[in-house]
């Protein structure tokens, strides 16, 4: 099957939520329609709301990328919404079991002050544990932060200055957070946000170094314009990329080039063969 015409090839989703009850009829088939539209890669997101069950989307994102290996690729985490459910020992040595199964990294975890679902002290506390936990497993965190950024800053500064590596995702954050994020060595990923009318800040999109951006869909939410109001799905990381390439000035082709390359290395995801 041919790649739909005006879509770019060879770019890697590096947060998908396709464990989610959204794709639960069709997720086969939107697997295939981001394989012809040249993805090469999904990164299947484990955490989210738990319904009170905190790692639920850790486990079923694991059974997503068993079911597609070598494409589809999971990570496992507690959500700040889900943080006052969350069980430092339990839930940890269950994060442990299931990156030894084959989870490239830790979240989303981090901080959301806006909707403030969990008490914020029980949202530092989860986000610490999991931090430490990425330290001492060496993986890569995936972070939410939102309305939080002092704590984030802080927390996100402490880890790298350990070595914690990590990823800002749909972010649309201060310039001051990214910089100080980008300072300790972690990465920065854009959304369909960024092809919205009311988007008014390419100046970030620019400010990202080449070897630090990422393009993610974030679905089934925030799909981009032209698909804007629909059920969101990774085919359509295509035109965020051509955002993030039109702001950068830059070929899409090799946006999505960089993305792909930048995504392997943060995650440790194998060219497929």
């Amino acid at each position: 099957m041919a790649a739909e015409a005006g879509y770019v090839k060879g770019f890697i989703d590096s947060h998908a939520h396709l464990a989610d009850e959204a794709f639960a009829g069709d997720r086969s088939e939107v697997i295939d329609r981001a394989r012809n539209s040249g993805a090469e890669a999904i990164v299947c997101i484990g955490s989210g709301s738990g319904a009170g069950d905190v790692l639920g989307a850790a486990r079923a994102s694991s059974i997503v990328a068993t079911e597609n290996p070598g494409y589809v690729w999971s990570t496992a985490g507690v959500h700040p919404h889900d943080a006052d459910g969350f069980d430092s020992r339990n839930d940890i040595a269950e994060l442990e079991t299931l990156i030894a199964r084959g989870a490239v990294a830790i979240g989303e975890c981090g901080l959301d002050y806006h909707y403030d679902n969990s008490p914020r002290q029980e949202q530092r506390r989860a986000f610490a544990a999991q931090l430490a936990l990425a330290r001492e497993l060496k993986r890569p965190v995936v972070v939410h932060t939102r309305d939080a950024e002092d704590d984030t800053r802080a927390m996100i500064t402490e880890a790298g200055s350990a070595g914690v590596i990590g990823v800002l995702h749909c972010y649309t954050g201060s310039h001051e957070l990214a910089q100080s994020a980008i300072e300790v060595g972690w990465y920065v990923s854009f959304a369909g946000i960024v092809t919205f009318r009311k988007w008014d800040d390419d100046a970030l999109l620019r400010l990202v170094p080449d070897d630090r951006i990422l393009a993610e869909s974030d679905s089934p939410y925030l799909a981009p314009v032209p698909n804007r109001g629909k059920r969101n799905e990774p085919a359509w990381v295509c035109h965020t990329i051509d955002k993030l390439a039109l702001a950068r000035g830059v070929d899409a082709d090799n946006m999505r080039a960089q993305v792909s390359r930048n995504a392997r290395r943060l995650f440790n995801i194998a060219q497929s063969k």
